[in-house]
C-alpha cells in the first residue's frame, strides 16, 4: 500500500499546523512512507509494553516508542515487528534501537529507530502506554497524527485531509 503523501508538500501546505521531527532517525522497514494515528509506548531499556501494543489491533495507526535514546539494547525486532504487521500497524518509530534489520527491510511496515543494535532488551514488564511522550524536538500525544516519508517525520493534531492530495 502506498501512500499518497509527501511531508514536503505537507510542511508547504500546513505551515503553523505542524511540527517536523528533528532529523535522528534510520529507516529499517519496508515501508518507506506511513502515517496514522500515534499510540505511545514510554519504556527505557524493556520491550514489555511495546509487545503488548503490537499485539493488539492496530487499525492503521503508528507506534511511537520512546525509548529514552538508549543505544544499549533493541526495542524491536522481527517478531514483534511481523506481529505489527499482522495486526495492522502502519509503522513504529523507536527513539531507540531496533535489530533484526534485514528481516525488517522486507516487511510491509514503517520503521523508524535512531541505530540497530543485535542485543534483545530485558523483559521486566516496565513502561507506560498511550502517556504523552516527548523527544525529536516534538511531544507525540496519543491520536496525533504522524507522517513519515524518506524526507522525514512530521506530527500534528488531526489527520491533515490533504494528505492523499499527493
Amino acid at each position: 500500500m502506498t501512500m499518497e503523501f509527501k511531508t514536503t508538500d505537507l510542511c508547504d501546505a500546513h505551515e503553523g499546523a505542524i511540527e517536523v521531527c528533528e532529523p535522528m532517525f534510520r529507516s529499517f522497514g519496508g515501508r518507506r512512507r506511513f502515517s496514522g494515528p500515534v499510540s505511545t509506548v514510554s519504556c527505557f531499556e524493556d520491550n514489555s509494553r511495546v509487545r503488548e501494543a503490537v499485539n493488539e489491533p492496530g487499525h492503521g495507526r503508528v507506534l511511537v516508542v520512546d525509548g529514552g535514546g538508549s543505544r544499549q539494547c533493541a526495542l524491536l525486532g522481527d517478531l514483534l515487528a511481523a506481529k505489527a504487521v499482522e495486526n495492522g500497524w502502519s509503522g513504529v518509530v523507536v527513539h531507540g534501537c531496533v535489530r533484526d534489520t534485514a528481516v525488517l527491510a522486507g516487511l510491509d511496515l514503517g520503521v523508524l529507530a535512531i541505530d540497530a543494535h543485535p542485543q534483545r532488551s530485558k523483559k521486566r514488564g516496565e513502561g507506560h502506554r498511550d502517556v504523552t511522550v516527548r523527544f525529536a524536538g516534538v511531544s507525540f500525544h496519543p491520536g496525533a497524527w504522524v507522517y513519515a516519508d524518506e524526507d522525514g517525520m512530521l506530527v500534528t493534531a488531526r489527520e491533515l485531509s490533504e494528505a492523499a492530495a499527493g
